[in-house]
């Protein structure tokens, strides 16, 4: 076997940009024939959107407004053009949203992602992710038969039946939160089950600290981590360099100031943004509300494509100041309207019985001058009065925290 899943995986990233950007034009041309993009993207050439550049100028659409728009325009918010009998499969996740399953092999883009974790066809796999109504075991199911593997759905808990799947069929490869995994190797520890042909995983949907992460590994399993969503499948994936994760073919990832549409500083902190190009169900900007930062460089592994440090946490840090909301585009905003600050910070805190807020803004060129004007903008733009705080370029730390509510 290879160690590539494919020779895409490994090509100039010259050439990968121009391939999605030379698609992108009729992406866009699908997704128009739905209502709520024809509104939203209204005015917009697909012909001329052929760069970051231009795709940077097109409004983000956020994963926060799919529930009351899903609601408000069943099924699926006026974003999708085909009809939902065209679809193979029909699923909802909390919101609710609904998400439809193509019917092209490999719909939600996970075969790669398994195979970079080391599963290769023939192996049998462990699938614990839930198959019940949810998209998330089909995703994983989905792909590692696309990959050539036999799937057990098992789907989570159940561990006595499960442990009799493992013993009778011997499954090398095991795919479904780090949690469950561990809950499934302890449980089979103090029963005296072997679980012993389980030696890959693929994890997701949760938290795998470096403490899990030794913990699995001192039992013999091999896991990778992979992050996507119930929109999009698998977005990213770690590799065996264990370097970041490397982002999926056939999607165009931005990393962008939260609260905006536009791009960070390459390296820093932001909020992602993920176009897909599924001409049969395209997502324009799905900004998805989660923080990551860019890496430098290819990957030692081989793979050229854009690497991310992986889940930073959440973009979406509105809070509520006074009994007004404060949002991280209303902090952006003041950023755009005086042009000599870096990164900004506002720090909500209390001050005897009252709610107060410190504006923290990176600047070369303090002044008192520019205290005042930024204090005005800030009251303008939220309708509430803070302090404001000038610090040295560099000095507020690069983790996409735009508002730190220290209440």
């Amino acid at each position: 076997m290879t160690a590539h899943y494919d020779a895409r995986e490994t090509r100039e990233q010259a050439a990968r940009e121009a391939e999605l950007f030379g698609r992108l034009p009729d992406v866009l041309r699908s997704a128009l024939a739905a209502p709520a993009y024809a509104e939203r993207l209204k005015g917009v050439d697909p012909a001329t959107v052929t760069s970051r550049a231009a795709l940077a100028a097109l409004p983000v659409l956020r994963k926060s407004e799919l529930p009351a728009l899903h609601k408000a325009s069943a099924p699926f918010g006026g974003f999708v053009a085909a009809a939902p009998g065209s679809f193979a499969r029909l699923f909802t996740s909390p919101g609710p949203i609904f998400e439809p399953e193509g019917r092209q092999a490999d719909p939600w883009r996970g075969a790669r992602a398994l195979f970079a974790a080391g599963f290769r066809p023939d192996d049998i796999v462990l699938n614990t992710f839930s198959y019940h109504l949810t998209p998330g075991g089909f995703i994983f199911d989905s792909s590692a038969r696309a990959l050539g593997c036999a799937v057990i759905p098992a789907g989570p808990g159940n561990t006595e039946q499960q442990f009799e799947l493992i013993e009778a069929y011997r499954p090398v490869g095991y795919s479904g939160t780090p949690d469950f995994l561990k809950i499934l190797l302890d449980a089979a520890a103090s029963s005296g089950r072997d679980v012993s042909s389980i030696k890959r995983a693929l994890v997701s949907g949760a938290a795998f600290p470096p403490s899990l992460q030794s913990e699995i590994k001192a039992r013999g399993i091999d896991a990778y981590q992979a992050f996507g969503t119930a929109d999009l499948g698998l977005i990213a994936f770690e590799t065996e360099a264990r370097d970041g994760m490397v982002v999926n073919e056939d999607l165009v990832m931005e990393i962008v100031k939260p609260g905006t549409g536009d791009p960070v500083t390459p390296g820093d902190v932001g909020e992602i943004v993920v176009t897909s190009l599924d001409p049969h169900h395209p997502w324009i900007r799905l900004a998805l509300g989660d923080l990551t930062a860019a890496l430098p460089g290819p990957s030692p592994c081989g793979r050229t494509n854009m690497r991310i440090k992986g889940w930073m946490g959440r973009a979406d840090q509105t809070t509520k100041v006074k009994g007004m909301f404060v949002r991280p585009e209303q902090v952006a905003e003041i950023g755009k309207r005086h042009s000599p600050l870096g990164r900004l910070r506002l720090v909500v805190s209390r001050q005897g019985e009252s709610d107060a807020m410190t504006l923290k803004a990176e600047t070369a060129a303090a002044s008192d001058t520019l205290r005042e004007e930024i204090a005005a903008s800030l009251r303008a733009v939220t309708k509430l009065g803070g302090s404001v705080e000038l610090v040295s370029p560099g000095a507020l730390p690069n983790d996409g925290k735009i508002i730190a509510d220290e209440r």
